[in-house]
């Protein structure tokens, strides 16, 4: 069989579903290892798939895509926009988007996986696909190894991992040493004193103690970390209250964290740790907050030796010029651990999915900030064309480098 990548990617992008929801992607994805007769698990992880092509003797390759969606509106106003909606953990309907790209990520994989199978002849060794739920709850990859991914299949000698992201269409951004930042989900709950809104004094209002609390946590980065020293503290949400004339009993804060060495966590958390309590302090709480860890992700750290291997395979097969150092990204990701895990180095790299003309525009604008859409925004959209290409040809190159030729 021959995969319409485009119509795969369209249909996937139309679909997409929260962290371990991604029950109809997993579906998609079998189907296609179904016709390319490769071997596969699901349900790994809950919605996880890995699958495995052996072609005799040599090193094991882990090629690895996550699938989750995003609750985001998606406003690209493309004519394949999502329409989909999802519950999330909390019990309410939102909307779904793919607005970070794991369909480009899936797409690709099984591109290369297709190009690998029929390619055997050129090739020797074990490649192992890994398609990950919940990369963005940071929570996938470590429910597929406690669910013996690394048991149930061959140990990685090698794992490769890519992210489409806004550099130009043909570009890859791969670098050696720290790569993404660690990060922490954290969940603060301020404890007040709930009554009428016409009689504050009587409370301990959790809204104003949350609004001084957000406030005082931005002044860590800006006051209290050294200005070479990279360190994101945000306060992605914010929930407290039902109706304007009840003071809640309490207020929930969402903070995202991100640092690029476990020092570095430590001396920010334990700032946070005393912003929050000083606060309620200073507001009369008679109860302590409660400070709950959502996830926490190491760095993603690439190995110097097989980066450099990958580099030079990339500028072979694509030409001087088509790969860049982007620099160390202050997002995070979870795929390390197979990697960490499994005892095998990891190389993760970026590829673009922007038009070169749009961005070299933007760049000579200077708006590339404001005229280029990042990963999370609700107008990302990854041109179709090389990239869904350029995606199926960085695995295949990084994947060969790694294998018995």
């Amino acid at each position: 069989m021959s995969i319409d990548l485009e119509a795969l990617y369209l249909d996937l992008h139309r679909h997409p579903e929260l962290s371990f929801q991604e029950t109809r992607t997993a579906g998609v994805i079998t189907r296609v290892l179904g016709e390319l007769g490769i071997e596969f698990e699901e349900g790994i992880g809950r919605t996880g798939v890995a699958a495995v092509v052996r072609n005799g003797e040599g090193p094991t390759v882990w090629l690895r895509a996550d699938m989750d969606g995003l609750p985001v509106q998606e406003r690209t106003g493309l004519a394949y926009a999502s329409t989909a909606h999802g519950i999330d953990p909390s019990g309410q309907d939102v909307p779904v988007m793919h607005a970070c790209g794991h369909d480009m990520h899936v797409t690709a994989l099984l591109g290369a996986l297709e190009r690998l199978t029929a390619t055997r002849e050129e090739w020797a060794g074990t490649v192992v696909a890994v398609f990950q739920p919940a990369e963005e709850y940071g929570a996938g990859a470590q429910a597929m190894i406690a669910d013996g991914v690394l048991d149930r299949f061959p140990r990685p000698d090698i794992v490769l991992g890519q992210h489409v992201t806004p550099l130009p269409s043909g570009v890859v951004g791969v670098r050696p040493g720290t790569q993404m930042a660690a990060s922490d989900g954290l969940t603060v709950t301020l404890l007040g004193r709930g009554g009428h809104g016409s009689r504050p004094h009587a409370t301990i209002d959790p809204v104003v103690m949350a609004a001084a609390t957000v406030m005082r946590l931005q002044t860590i980065v800006s006051r209290e970390v050294d200005p070479r020293e990279m360190a994101v503290v945000t306060v992605g949400a914010i929930h407290a209250g039902l109706k304007n004339n009840i003071i809640p009993a309490e207020a929930r804060l969402e903070l995202s964290l991100r640092y690029a060495d476990e020092a570095a966590r430590e001396r920010i958390m334990a700032k946070v740790e005393r912003v929050v309590r000083a606060e309620a302090e200073a507001s009369g709480a008679e109860e302590q907050p409660v400070i709950s860890t959502l996830h926490t992700l190491p760095p993603t750290i690439n190995d110097v030796d097989a980066t450099a291997r990958l580099v030079a395979a990339f500028e072979r097969s694509f030409g001087e010029g088509a790969v860049v150092d982007p620099g160390m990204f202050t997002g995070s990701e979870d795929v390390s651990w197979f990697a960490r895990e499994g005892g095998a180095p990891l190389v993760f790299w970026f590829w673009g999915g922007v038009d070169p003309e749009a961005y070299a525009a933007a760049a000579a604008r200077g708006t590339l900030d404001a005229d280029i859409p990042t990963n999370h925004s609700p107008f990302f959209a990854p041109v179709l064309h090389p990239t869904i290409e350029r995606g199926v040809e960085n695995l295949v190159v990084a994947a060969r480098e790694f294998l018995a030729q």
